[in-house]
């Protein structure tokens, strides 16, 4: 698997708080989500990359891990156990931080790198099959320690209606033979992807179970847009509420609205309703906004008598 520059994708430094991390995931979830790039075939990998690395440097200890194994940072426990039974076995020289892998303890011990460097050495035998299936080769003079195989990755598609995806709430996933009741936590996101350790394929030899992964597939609403925690919604308005003024109902995710309409108002205009849109991820009490959009419509099937007061009012100015 070629390795994804977290950092990079969301346009951050390493050092970048876990507020730089929320303010750069929203900004280009937002710039890069399917919904607002119909003809861009590339938005959609894109924004899953974008979901797929605030999943991981949003969370401390997935981004400890990530910063320190690199590429490998999903394999970070089996690391630590390989190298604590190195350890007990005679000594083991250490893990490299970040992307570098495994290095050499001076003694004619070699290790992994990610630069593509062999298990080479006098010492480089004894490695667990895990490391073989893990990189694709073992040392030269390397022969295989009995060791647990870690089980294989399960992937799996969720699909939401969008007021589904504003609630949280269980459902039951069948993945294999099994059946998986999961909570799913209000706010998640269209390609929006989470994991559940464990619920992949049973591991080998005493290794433990794969993960199980699960995208989020939320198609278009009919009556709502969403853009982020944001929803956007479409209200008709008759011509004579937009001159004079007067009272609409509005749709919101949970029941109407009574909305003030200003004398004058023009078709388009926006009009913001704080706290009426998408409740926020992970953040019970917070949401978005809903963005209202008039859209004037103009009297047809006029009578005589209605035309000419319409040309008196036109005379007028």
């Amino acid at each position: 698997m070629a390795f994804i520059d977290y950092y990079q994708v969301l346009g951050v430094d390493k050092t970048a708080s876990q507020d730089d991390i929320k303010k750069a995931y929203r900004k280009l979830a937002r710039k890069f989500h399917p919904d607002l790039n119909p003809n861009d075939p590339t938005a959609k990998e894109k924004f899953q990359a974008i979901n797929e690395a605030n999943e991981v440097l949003s969370d401390p200890e997935k981004r400890k891990k990530y910063d320190e194994y690199g590429e490998h940072w999903k394999h970070a426990d089996e690391f630590e156990a390989q190298k604590r039974a190195r350890q007990q076995a005679g000594g083991f020289g250490g893990f490299g931080g970040g992307a570098q892998g495994f290095h050499t303890d001076g003694n004619g011990t070699y290790w992994y790198s990610s630069d593509g460097q062999e298990f080479t050495g006098s010492h480089a035998g004894g490695f667990s099959d895990f490391f073989e299936e893990l990189f694709g080769h073992r040392g030269r003079s390397g022969r295989s320690a009995q060791g647990g195989f870690r089980g294989q990755d399960y992937q799996a598609e969720l699909d939401l209606s969008l007021r589904d995806a504003a609630q949280t709430h269980k459902q039951v996933l069948t993945v294999g033979d099994k059946q998986v009741r999961i909570t799913i936590p209000a706010g998640v996101a269209n390609g929006q992807v989470i994991k559940l350790k464990g619920y992949g394929a049973p591991g080998m030899n005493g290794g433990p179970a794969g993960d199980l992964y699960i995208t989020f597939v939320i198609p278009d609403d009919p009556v709502f847009k969403r853009l982020g925690d944001d929803l956007y919604v479409d209200v008709n308005t008759d011509l004579y509420t937009a001159l004079l003024g007067g009272d609409l109902l509005v749709n919101t995710l949970d029941g109407q609205v009574k909305l003030k309409v200003k004398p004058g108002t023009q078709s388009g205009t926006k009009v913001r309703l704080k706290g009426k849109g998408f409740p926020v991820y992970k953040k019970e009490g917070e949401f978005g906004d809903l963005i209202v959009t008039y859209h004037v419509q103009l009297p047809t099937n006029l009578t005589e008598e209605q035309k000419e007061m319409f040309r008196k009012i036109q005379r007028m100015n």
